[in-house]
């Protein structure tokens, strides 16, 4: 195990450094988090301290000896085009990441304190063409020149951190490709598109696809930090379906509505009338994906969801908007002044200065240490989410604070609520406010009480 202790994320603001942040400050064993980034976290955080920066590896430079940082986590990579414009992601892609490595690497003959750099890359890399592979290795090149602005930048960033492994080589560099990422918090290509209530696809075209779940792909992060892991994984969940397996998955229907000649027209016409097709997904609705993920399961990390069951929870999260739709509770924003009292005040109270962050997923991840992943019948399972849900729901008296429904997050109990009777609902609810007293799941029992009666009428 590395002795990474005082670690900087790069790219704070972005979903994933911001979950990873939460999850190193839940180590006890990490002494220091720093982020950085332009813009502030979206994401709220304990411990880390954030500062706003550019990417000019003069500054970084300073930061990382003034701190001692041993540690590079480098998440700010764009490897969507819905993010940001062209220009700014070919900076930020390229120019940053040479900036990035830069301030990593020793500087004038001195000598630099990072021993480890872990790089967010996407499996985009490798593009998709007809005759691919059944299954990309890490081994492998990309067969044909970038077709898209952004593969274009994912290829030459990793050149970039090839060259550095090559200038630094006691530094231990982990490149992680990781393949689309389905989560009920994120907002991607994938995302929006599988969102639509029907999937538009190439006529005579079901091409293969997989995915990785938010929470394995936040996992894989702080796996490749814990860990010394030197050379390039890829990370995408076991299992590999086509697009029409998923869409039919998902209870909807397939529009091969566009033509397998002139693709790109007609996808920038369906762009225009608001259809969330980009650029970079073409090849892939055309040819489709695949990686072999087996060089990453032999560190010990262990994936929490399989391409089917990513997408299954992509179902659940669409059938739950119209109850998520409304509470979700204000969301965070970071006030400098207000960490810094909630942080350093003497008259805070450290317990109750913010809400615990808990962890996304309380599964463990590695079979390195610590427990091993929980079986299907064992409480992460739907079917014991359940039981434990309907088992408060029907008690008399709220159920004591160490009872698994305590640990259970609020999106966890919202996709059971439908299962449950009126009289469950409401026996729930009074538990709920007598303990947690969360609005979203007060919010969601209450829009099924209230269409329950409105039904009864």
């Amino acid at each position: 195990m590395t002795a990474s202790r005082r670690i900087l994320i790069t790219g704070l603001s972005t979903y994933w450094g911001g979950r990873l942040a939460q999850a190193l400050e839940r180590n006890p064993e990490i002494e220091t988090v720093i982020g950085i980034d332009r813009t502030p976290p979206k994401l709220a955080l304990e411990r880390t301290e954030f500062v706003q920066v550019s990417d000019a590896h003069s500054l970084i430079r300073r930061i990382v000896d003034a701190a001692e940082i041993d540690t590079i986590v480098d998440t700010r990579l764009v490897v969507d085009s819905i993010v940001t414009s062209r220009a700014r992601a070919h900076e930020n892609n390229v120019i940053g990441t040479m900036n990035v490595l830069a301030a990593a690497g020793g500087v004038g003959g001195s000598a630099s304190p990072v021993r480890k750099l872990v790089f967010k890359s996407s499996a985009r890399y490798y593009g998709a063409e007809q005759d691919d592979p059944a299954f990309f290795t890490e081994d492998m090149r990309r067969p044909h020149p970038p077709r898209t602005p952004i593969e274009r930048d994912i290829a030459e960033a990793e050149a970039n951190v090839r060259d550095f492994r090559h200038k630094n080589p006691d530094t231990t560099v982990t490149v992680l490709r990781f393949a689309n990422a389905l989560g009920p918090d994120l907002k991607t290509s994938w995302q929006t598109f599988l969102a639509l209530p029907a999937i538009p696809t190439i006529l005579g075209f079901d091409p293969r696809v997989q995915f990785i779940h938010e929470d394995d792909m936040a996992n894989c992060l702080e796996h490749a930090v814990a860990y010394d892991l030197d050379g390039t994984f890829n990370c995408a969940a076991d299992g590999v379906l086509v697009l029409s397996e998923v869409v039919d998955l998902l209870g909807k229907a397939m529009l091969p509505i566009l033509p397998p000649w002139g693709t790109g027209l007609a996808t920038s016409v369906a762009r225009r009338a608001g259809v969330p097709i980009q650029a970079e997904m073409l090849p892939q609705l055309r040819f489709g994906r695949a990686l072999d993920n087996r060089r990453y399961k032999a560190t010990g990390f262990v994936y929490q969801h399989t391409t089917r069951e990513a997408v299954l929870k992509l179902r659940e999260q669409q059938r739950l908007e119209p109850i998520l739709r409304g509470a979700t509770g204000s969301s965070y924003r970071y006030e400098s002044a207000v960490e810094e009292f909630l942080r350093f005040s003497p008259s805070v109270h450290k317990a109750n200065a913010r809400p615990a962050i808990a962890p996304a997923n309380s599964a463990p991840r590695s079979r390195l240490g610590g427990a091993q992943p929980k079986l299907a019948h064992e409480a992460g399972s739907p079917s014991a989410r359940l039981a434990t849900a309907q088992q408060v729901g029907a008690a008399d008296v709220p159920a004591p604070a160490d009872t698994p429904y305590a640990s259970l997050p609020a999106r966890e109990i919202l996709s059971v609520l439908p299962s449950l009777t009126q009289e469950d609902l409401q026996k729930l609810r009074d538990h709920e406010v007598a303990n947690a007293n969360r609005t979203t799941v007060l919010s969601g029992i209450d829009r099924l009480l209230d269409a329950s009666e409105a039904s009864a009428r």
